[in-house]
């Protein structure tokens, strides 16, 4: 979990028996962890960031995934919830390494991971008839740049350039 920003990292699963069995089994299951140095071990619920957990979902299915848990794809709505920087350039590049191996599919708001896919789409919406409408658009190469430029902060010189490097670099992985 060290790559995907959480220094020091640890998962435990907790079963404690029930005294009476009930419908759903005759143990009680809570996943804990640490995800700070010096921290204790504390149930994910209720403990563990919006960010944290999106990380440790995609800890979870890249070890399945790799196990063969036989799911060809892996979604990942908004896994870069929380996170920025360096955390989000490493999501990126697992998520793109996973890639080699499944199809994944990645709603994100960040140019590193938007950077990292072989194939970008846009989703936005419409108002149409008094309606919204969602609409998905398969972006071209010089479609990318303006839209990860976008994702940047707006069509500028630099943010233009910024784009074409990550989108460059990415490729080269």
């Amino acid at each position: 979990m060290l790559r995907l920003g959480i220094a020091g990292g640890e998962w435990k699963t907790i079963f404690t028996a029930l005294e009476k069995p009930d419908r759903n089994g005759s143990e009680n299951l809570v996943f804990h962890a640490k995800t700070n140095p010096g921290e204790p071990l504390l149930p994910i619920a209720g403990y563990a960031s919006g960010g944290e957990i999106s990380r440790m979902m995609l800890a979870i299915k890249t070890v399945a995934a790799a196990r063969g848990a036989g799911v060809p794809i892996l979604v990942f709505d908004e896994i870069d919830t929380g996170i920025g920087g360096t955390t989000a350039s490493e999501v990126a590049g697992a998520l793109q390494r996973l890639g080699t191996t499944h199809q994944v599919l990645s709603i994100s708001h960040l140019h590193q991971i938007a950077a990292a896919a072989a194939h970008h789409f846009r989703v936005f919406k419409n108002v149409e008839n008094g309606r919204t409408i969602s609409n998905v658009e398969a972006l071209s190469s010089s479609e990318r740049i303006t839209e990860i430029a976008r994702m940047l902060g707006g069509e500028s010189r630099a943010t233009l350039d910024h784009a074409r490097e990550l989108l460059s670099a990415s490729s080269n992985k």
